[in-house]
Order: C-alpha cells, then structure tokens, then sequence
C-alpha cells in the first residue's frame, strides 16, 4: 500500500506519514474533527505521496436499494469538487463507519456494507479515480475490502489504536486539532427534547404564541414590531447566557435550558421564521456575542419540539454560520446538515452549507453584514444589499467552478442596527413570485386549533443543495 503523507502545519514544517490501513483509520476523526458513526466517508488523494485533499460525508443509507445512486453521486461530488478546488484527485481512500446493533458483530455489519463498498469504488473507477483503499470501521475494530492478505487483514478484523496513543493523535495535538466526540453526541446538543413533560411545556407555549403572532406578522408595521421585540428578547437571553455561572462541558447544555423559559423560547423561534428577523441576528458572529449567539441558538433548536421541528431549520442554520464564522467547520457541518434534514429546501442553509464545503472564507459574508450594518440611508442600504447578494453569489459561483449554477437566493438581510430590506436575488428561470406587498412575509406559524406549514416562508426557493460534510 502506498504511503500517505498529511500536512499538520505549513508547508515544508512537519508531515505525517500514514503506512496503511491502521493509520487510515487512526487519523479518520482528525480528518473530520469528530467520530463518524454510521457514515460514509470519502477522502481525495493528490500527488504521488498521497496528500489528503478534499473529503466528504454521509450517512449510510438504511435501504440498500439506495446505495447505488449514493455511490454515483457522492464519487461524482467528490471528484467534481476536487478539481475546483485542488485539480483531479489521483486515488481516493473510502471509510464506512457503522457500529453493529449488539456491540459485538463488527464483521456482520462489515459484510453486509461490502456491497455497497463495491459500488462506491466501481462508481470512482467509473470516473477514472482508483480507491486506494477501503476500510469498514465497527465495533472497535477495522476491515479492508481491498486487502486480500489475512495475514494483515484477518477476517477478524484489526483493532483500533486507543484514542490518543498514535503518531497522528500527538501530531494533531501540537497543531491545534481537536476531536470533538462523536457525530451523534455532536447532533444530540441540537435535536430536540425527548422528556414527554417539558416536551408538553414547550409545545403549548409554542401552541398559544402562534396564533397571536401570525396576525401581526401580515401586517408590514406590526412585523417590524415583532422584529424588534424578537431581536430584543434574544439580546436579553444572550446577556442572560454569558452573565451565568460557567458550567462544565457535560452540563452547560442543560445549564442553558434551565436559563431560557418555555414561552421565551417560544416568542424567539416563531420570531425567527420570518426571515429579515432571522438574517439580523446572523449579525451577532464574531468577538464575545458569538459564543451566546451560538449557545442561545443551540438551546433554541433543542426547543423546536414535536410538529415544530421545522422550525428548527432558522436557529440550527444560525448555529452553523456563528460555527463557521469564528472558525469551528466541522460544528458548522454538523449543524447546518440537521438544518437541512429538518427543512431540506431551506435556502440561506444550502448557501452556507455548499460555501463552508467548498472552503470559501467566511469574510466575504462577515463584511457583507457589516457593510449593510453601516447603511443608514434606504438608498445606500438598497445599493449596499445589491451588491451583497451579487458578492455572495459570484462568490459561490466562483467556489463551484466556470459554468455551474450559483445557488439562487434571497440574500442575507439588514443587521439590528438597520432594519431595512434587502433586494432579491433573481429566481431560476420559470418559477415566478407571488405579488406582495412591500415588505411582507410568509411565515410559517401555526393557526389556532391547528398546526400547519407555510411552503412559501424563506428557503422554499432555490434547488435542493447535495447534503454533504
């Protein structure tokens, strides 16, 4: 097998040199920042030593039927990226990571995922990309399905190095790389509640709040109200956030929920689903702010209860731009995919998700914000939304390559500071807009006596962007 070599640092400082099988696997959750449980992994290789470039990630599908189409389209993902970014890949290492049931049969679940291993690398060498190697991570253990030596890739399988204990750990850790746990203990800090009562709690405030609040948000003046009063009460919850005791890592979670009360909770997320009050608050990403920011977006996402999960798609997208903007991607990933499971079409999540994986800096959208939050006149703030939208999008469009479709959207809107709107991005050719009134919104609030869903509230326009880490 060849030899890898990963950069820890600048070129030319330190290089680790991966010698098969074993320091694949070790290195996968320094690649990723986290363990990938029941995920596919793929990795690009450049140059002759092997340079690790571009990666992505998926969940494995459940349904096997499933798993040819994936293939195809995630071999294509990876290899049409690669050479946006760092030209065409030379080979690409492949992981599957799924535990067994039962914690003990690694090697079932090993080849019942062969199949759809072979399909991940016929889909590769379709594009003339060999895999250099294929591991099935489970249960502690590792298993090659390019390997037919038994000498070093027994049907047993290999265990795992212990965490910590590798050239690769010692090396991530003099550079600053840190493993953040598994993905699902990294989701479970941003799904909803699953204790029935406070459950219940939190579905009845959300349950009165909305047909209160629908009515005010149809009406231009009293819209602009509830923005404010949201932002206000949000800013209130921040300060309330960081002027608390600090809790340890394992109980800060739960320190934020108690801090945060049901109808509070509930004012701010259905506050949020109209999308000017939501691109204000994307103004709080930088200096001390980002860290309440992102721990009062996380508690609210954690709210989003029952026939609210939709909901969820505003605070988790949050979420994923205050991670990505003070530079943590792999928080950003995570979040901004259980923003897409929870609202697939929603369109400010699929731009910031496509540009965090094409590895745009997130400055460019910082000074747009900033830039809109120094506009005081309607002139200036339409000049400066205009060319806000049209940065962000040659911006994207640059990351996806000469001749790809830039995501069309609404663009990122007015700052608390100066509460105007933004103009629109032109929509895809055919789909037409509903007249409206200046200003207007669609919120997705539910009625009294009934819940529903407003297909034409912010991020319902736009194509369907690949969810990929």
């Amino acid at each position: 097998m060849n030899k890898h070599h990963e950069s820890t640092g600048p070129a030319g400082e330190q290089q680790i040199t991966l010698r098969g099988p074993a320091d694949l696997a070790d290195a996968l959750p320094y690649l990723m920042g986290f363990y990938p449980n029941d995920s596919v992994v793929m990795v690009a290789l450049h140059g002759g030593q092997g340079r690790f470039g571009g990666r992505l990630r998926l969940g494995i599908p459940q349904a096997p039927g499933e798993w040819g189409p994936v293939a195809d389209q995630l071999a294509e993902c990876l290899v049409s990226g690669s050479e946006r970014r760092e030209g065409r890949p030379d080979a690409i290492v492949i992981f599957l990571c799924q535990d067994s049931p039962d914690g003990a049969s690694g090697r079932l679940t090993m080849e019942r995922l062969r199949p759809f291993a072979q399909r991940l690398r016929t889909a590769c060498g379709a594009l003339d990309v060999p895999v250099l190697e294929a591991l099935c991570l489970s249960d502690g253990r590792y298993w090659s399905y390019c390997c037919p030596d038994p000498r070093c890739c027994p049907e047993q399988g290999n265990p795992l190095a212990m965490p910590g204990t590798t050239v690769m750990a010692a090396a991530a850790t003099y550079a600053g790389v840190h493993v953040r746990g598994t993905l699902r203990d990294m989701e479970a800090r941003l799904q909803p509640w699953r204790t029935p009562a406070a459950v219940r709690t939190q579905e009845r405030a959300l349950d009165t709040a909305g047909p209160a609040l629908l009515p005010r948000l149809l009406d231009e003046r009293a819209r602009r109200e509830v923005a404010t009063e949201t932002l206000g009460l949000a800013r209130r919850l921040m300060d309330r956030i960081e002027d608390a005791q600090p809790a340890p890592p394992a109980l800060a979670d739960a320190g934020d929920d108690q801090l945060i009360g049901s109808d509070e909770a509930a004012a701010v997320i259905l506050g949020l689903q109209d999308r000017e009050t939501r691109d204000r608050a994307a103004a709080w990403m930088e200096g001390p702010e980002a860290q309440s920011a992102l721990r009062l977006w996380r508690t609210l996402a954690r709210r989003c209860v029952g026939p609210y999960g939709e909901h969820a798609a505003a605070p988790l997208t949050l979420a994923g731009w205050v991670s990505w903007s003070t530079g943590d991607e792999p928080g950003a990933r995570v979040a901004l995919s259980l923003a897409l499971r929870a609202d697939p079409d929603y369109t400010f999540a699929q731009l910031l998700h496509r540009a965090c994986n094409e590895g745009l800096d997130p400055e460019a959208l910082r000074r747009c914000l900033r830039e809109a939050a120094g506009a005081d006149a309607d002139e200036e703030q339409a000049g400066a939304d205009a060319e806000a939208v049209e940065e962000m999008e040659t911006a994207v469009g640059a990351g996806a390559g000469r001749g790809a479709t830039p995501p069309h959207i609404r663009s990122v809107r007015a700052l608390p500071d100066g509460g105007r709107r933004r103009a629109r991005a032109p929509m895809p050719p055919g789909v037409g807009r509903r007249k409206a009134s200046p200003g207007s919104t669609r919120p997705r609030v539910p009625a009294a006596g009934r819940r529903t869903r407003d297909a034409r509230r912010y991020g319902r326009r736009g194509s369907r962007a690949r969810r990929h880490d």
